[in-house]
């Protein structure tokens, strides 16, 4: 079939006219168009041809296509057009109206002056399906009129113009593409199509996609008329409501919401100020929808007002400080320190009648050491209800003062929630790892937050940024943790009573687990004392060998490992008891995990056991030292920080000032080389405690005498060799007591610090005090060593014994005994 007056004429088809290129629309055969003209080749082309009536090509610019390149049209169809109409509007703008003559395809484009010029050739339209053409014929007169119903933009007389031209299909398909609601692209596909019948199917599909669309966007009109309309109604009729209520004398469900929450407000022991509050906020309800936001948010507001122990106590003023001494020591073993700075404090809140004011309580020490369970023991001895708030981790200040009831699903701080869920004024709260919090950023400063909260002079008017109302704080015995003192800004540190846990010895450890972790450990895993039979020197191998460490965690999991291996056999029908001794250890635990004497004893050149405080308790830290050929360079290594940097440049100066006293080979250090290193790398180091193991390290490997190694030291040194006070003094003697070693050197300004030690610890351990670096030199170094003995004494080389050591690099070891066994 071929459509009737569609074909192109030849003799139009086959002349040479000008290319307009449209990017907005199209024009159909037949059909008529105004469209403004901007591009600049488009009126450039409309200027060099000013006359009447002119016969362009017009084709539609690809949506890919940013280049403007004619020659992408080659090939595509275009129509020839008529210029019929031009007005010149603002700029160089032009208006042109074209009629729309017949399609051709382009098959070359030239470009003269400007202008661009296309050669054409004549196409046709037809189909083979003309019973599919006739019924998408009838769909889309159909759909012409469902479009015309539901599409304001479309012209009412569509659906008429497509059936009176049935007998032209091409035609009628082209326009619907020209009238209805089709984009550029849409209606180019449109004139690209030749087959009458894909044409008229493909803008069928068009037509039913935008009935589609437009039926969405109808449903959602009609919803939201039907939503607008109903709370209209709902509100008309509430109003009606009421007044028939008024009539019978029945009262409104909020009205008598609003009177249950004045009747609680008048029973509640509010203060005055939070109790005039609360009115006003009731007034703003009543006059306020209950279907409104707003009305919700207040209703929560004085929920959480009315839900407050304004006032309200569980404990009593009178302490018992004897059943408090009993219950810190039936839930805690040793801790004599820790304990009796409870005891003074609870003494002043008992003489003060519960309000002391004073120093918070600050438990800082290793994790495992039982401060936790310290604030829940004197909570229970007290008998108050304790709660604990975990702020690690916490980064905005709203955590502790709460959001605003501005924002959205806003709640009250950490500390009025706590209040709320223990239903007392006067609860034990501990602030858990308050070292931990991040600090200031966007959201503000949770630690400057805090101070507020912890000064006894200012809480007692704390103001919640929720409720925005003081709300006393006073009464609340707050008690924090903290793994390191130096985390906690300065201004909070202040307000904090530090209490410092050390750590436990191995006796300690051997005591804790029969009193307390073997009876909850046994029940916990279904099994009794007869069926696993412990000793004291199998929990000493365990806490020794298996769980060097400050704390309790790593001793309990493997107290636990034993049973749940236990349970197992049991459980499968093993009976008897298990003795647990060295085998049955290793057997479910493996080999040990530290040697039995951790510290190296044998003295050696240029490597000297020094101690360090972590955040986990004490350590030993070897400093080592290597003397090499070279050109007088320090070589420092073992991620240091700036202050260990220069305790290390300090140490080295004041050995090359006692060169003449020490027999430097090298003292101006002009020929030689030094490497001091502070193995395990990967972890952070800094502090200035290590300048006297770094001093005796350089003064050792430069006069190549042997410096012992059964001695643990520390301290800071000065540039003139004075040796200063350090800190952490305790957790620094119990990791060289439980590294097997039985003498410690430290500053004589630290000699204080040892009442603080357990007295088992004190017992066992010799303790050399030193003001001065000559000193030290003098109880550390052993004797130089004596010409004709070479393999007895090893150097240290940055890996053992030397092996081509030197008459003068050792010492025998008869003489390293002597040097031991001299009196100090």
């Amino acid at each position: 079939m071929t459509a009737p007056g569609l074909s192109s004429p030849a003799d139009s088809a086959a002349a040479e006219r000008p290319l307009l290129v449209l990017r907005s629309t199209a024009v159909f055969p037949r059909g008529t168009v105004a469209v403004q003209m901007g591009a600049p080749e488009n009126v450039a082309l409309l200027k060099a041809h000013p006359e009447g009536d002119l016969e362009v090509i017009v084709a539609v610019a690809p949506v890919r296509d940013a280049s403007g390149d004619p020659a992408l049209l080659v090939g595509r169809i275009g129509v020839v057009a008529r210029v019929v109409a031009r007005t010149a509007v603002a700029g160089d703008t032009l208006q042109v109206t074209l009629e729309g003559l017949s399609r051709v395809r382009l098959v070359g484009t030239e470009r003269r002056d400007a202008v661009t010029y296309a050669r054409t050739e004549s196409v046709s339209e037809s189909t083979n399906d003309v019973p599919a053409l006739r019924a998408l014929l009838v769909q889309l007169a159909d759909a012409a009129d469902r479009l015309v119903e539901m599409s304001e933009t479309t012209p009412p007389e569509l659906s008429a113009l497509v059936r009176l031209n049935a007998g032209t299909p091409g035609y009628a398909a082209d326009l619907v593409a020209a009238r209805g609601p089709f984009r550029a692209s849409d209606k180019d596909e449109v004139l690209q199509r030749l087959d009458l019948a894909d044409r008229a199917a493909y803008v069928l599909a068009r037509v039913e996609k935008e009935l589609a669309r437009s039926a969405v966007l109808e449903d959602v009109r009609v919803q939201t008329d039907v939503n607008i309309e109903r709370h209209h109604r709902e509100f008309y009729l509430r109003q009606q409501l009421r007044a028939i209520q008024s009539e019978l004398g029945e009262s409104d469900p909020q009205e008598n919401e609003t009177a249950e929450l004045l009747r609680q407000i008048e029973q509640a022991p509010l203060p005055p100020t939070v109790a005039t509050e609360a009115r006003r906020e009731v007034a703003r309800l009543r006059g306020l929808s209950s279907a409104s936001s707003e009305y919700q948010v207040l209703r929560n507001y004085l929920e959480w007002v009315l839900a407050l122990p304004w006032g309200r106590t569980d404990g009593t003023s009178d302490i018992a400080l004897d059943r408090v001494e009993e219950a810190l020591d039936k839930r805690h073993w040793g801790l004599r320190e820790a304990k009796d700075r409870i005891l003074e404090h609870l003494a002043v809140h008992k003489l003060r009648g519960g309000n002391a004011p004073g120093p918070i309580l600050c438990f800082v020490g290793p994790p495992g050491t039982g401060k936790t369970s310290l604030g829940e023991a004197i909570a229970a001895a007290i008998g108050r209800k304790f709660y604990r708030i975990s702020v690690g981790g916490v980064r905005d200040e709203a955590e502790i003062r709460g959001h605003r009831r501005t924002y959205v699903g806003s709640l009250p701080g950490l500390l009025v929630q706590a209040l709320r869920r223990v239903g007392v004024s006067d609860p034990v709260f501990l602030i858990d790892e308050i070292d931990k919090m991040a600090a200031g950023g966007p959201g503000g400063d949770p630690a400057a937050a805090m101070l507020e909260v912890l000064d006894p002079s200012q809480n007692a008017t704390f103001v919640d940024h929720f409720l925005n109302l003081p709300v006393d704080l006073s009464s609340v015995l707050f008690i924090a943790t903290a793994n390191n003192l130096f985390d906690i800004p300065d201004a909070l540190r202040d307000r904090l009573e530090v209490i410092r846990i050390a750590g436990y010895t191995i006796e300690e450890k051997v005591e804790i687990a029969w009193r307390y972790l073997l009876p909850r450990l046994l029940d916990e895993h279904g099994i009794e004392d007869l069926d696993l039979q412990f000793t004291d020197e199998a929990l000493g191998l365990l806490a020794s060998r298996y769980s060097r460490e400050a704390g309790l965690r790593n001793f309990e999991r493997n107290l636990s490992s034993l049973m749940r291996k236990r349970a197992r056999r049991k459980a499968d029908g093993e009976l008897g008891a298990w003795v647990v001794d060295q085998a049955r250890i290793e057997d479910v635990l493996g080999p040990p995990r530290y040697a039995a004497e951790a510290a190296e004893q044998a003295a050696e050149v240029g490597a000297v056991t020094g101690l360090a405080w972590t955040t986990t308790g004490g350590e030993l830290m070897t400093i080592e030292a290597l003397l090499m050929s070279g050109s007088g360079r320090l070589l420092v290594t073992g991620q240091l920080g700036d202050v260990m940097r220069e305790s290390v440049d300090a140490a080295c100066s004041y050995v090359r000032s006692r060169a003449r006293t020490l027999r430097l080979g090298d003292p101006e250090f002009k020929h030689t080389d030094l490497h001091i290193h502070f193995p395990a790398g990967s972890v952070p180091k800094d502090g200035p405690s290590a300048g006297v193991a770094v001093t005796l390290a350089i003064a050792s490997v430069m006069s190549r005498r042997a410096v012992r190694r059964d001695v643990a030291v520390t301290g800071e040194v000065t540039l003139r060799g004075r040796v200063l006070e350090i800190g952490g003094v305790k957790e620094k003697v119990l990791a060289a007591y439980r590294s097997g070693l039985r003498e410690v050197m430290l500053p004589a300004s630290n000699e204080k610090d040892l009442r603080e030690l357990p007295d088992e610890v004190r017992a066992q351990v010799r303790f050399a005090f030193v003001s001065t670096m000559d000193e030290a030199i003098e109880r550390m170094l052993l004797p130089a060593p004596p010409l004709g003995f070479a393999d007895d004494l090893p150097l240290f080389d940055g890996g053992g014994p030397k092996a081509d050591a030197t008459p003068a690099d050792v010492l025998p070891r008869g003489d390293e005994q002597a040097a031991r066994d001299r009196p100090r």
